[in-house]
């Protein structure tokens, strides 16, 4: 998935670009669809009747499951359901688009038609438009902002992570370890996740990643959903192992 999209417009002609570009932004709309589905939210209403938002950060994530109904079981149940939304629309789009390209375009073989031109786009930039699409949608929730008439959602690791794996299993890995590593440590889950959402970019960058564009817009996503509380961490207002209902900051 080393290719760019200039490279493929480079390679198809500008009279492809309509060709290119749809398949992409119609991933990324399923994807940012699947992604917006609330299951932390859906899974605490159906078992409580509560309103998540109302507790612990007000976050649509799985330890706030976990802070709500204090049950350690619905929190692995919410964390995979957000999991398999980023990892299985991605595992689609890095599978069945592939299928469909002919291996010598994108050398610039033959003559780009528009079907091949759709192929490519989805084959080489679809994944990435999918779990950028993932992502956003958990961390800004189509459904539940309507339902809830403000946005709201998540913050994007679990669902990130789930895409990740799809996409490449290093990445995945880098940030799991890095991520579980600085709790360990620090025992401020936040400071984990910080430095979850840091350490692909940067090793994306020392590394030159052809994809590094994509990680650093990734990364920052995911940190944005991060910023308020990690700057109450530098402020020490930010608990250790934040994971009882009102024990600590919203947001």
């Amino acid at each position: 998935m080393s290719a760019s999209f200039a490279s493929l417009l480079a390679a198809a002609g500008s009279e492809r670009l309509l060709d290119l570009l749809w398949p992409i932004a119609a991933m990324f709309l399923g994807a940012y669809l699947i992604g917006s589905i609330p299951f932390s939210y859906i899974i605490v209403r159906a078992l409580t009747g509560e309103d998540i938002t109302e507790h612990g950060t007000g976050n649509v994530g799985a330890m706030n499951v976990r802070r709500t109904t204090g049950s350690w079981v619905w929190f692995t149940v919410a964390m995979l359901a957000d999991a398999l939304k980023g990892f299985l629309p991605t595992l689609a789009a890095t599978t069945i688009p592939a299928m469909l390209v002919d291996p010598m375009l994108p050398a610039g073989g033959a003559a780009w038609s528009g079907s091949a031109a759709s192929a490519a786009g989805a084959a080489f930039i679809g994944p990435r438009a999918v779990v950028l699409g993932s992502v956003i949608g958990h961390n800004y929730s189509l459904w539940l902002s309507l339902t809830k008439k403000r946005v709201l959602g998540g913050k994007g690791l679990a669902t990130g992570g789930g895409a990740l794996l799809a996409y490449d299993w290093r990445y995945f890995l880098i940030v799991l370890v890095v991520g579980l590593l600085v709790i360990a440590v620090t025992r401020y889950m936040m400071a984990g996740q910080v430095a979850a959402t840091i350490v692909l970019p940067v090793y994306a960058l020392v590394t030159g990643q052809p994809d590094v564009v994509f990680v650093f817009i990734l990364g920052g996503l995911v940190y944005l959903r991060h910023h308020r509380r990690f700057v109450g961490l530098l402020r020490g207002e930010e608990p250790r192992l934040y994971v009882e209902d009102r024990m600590g900051p919203r947001g």
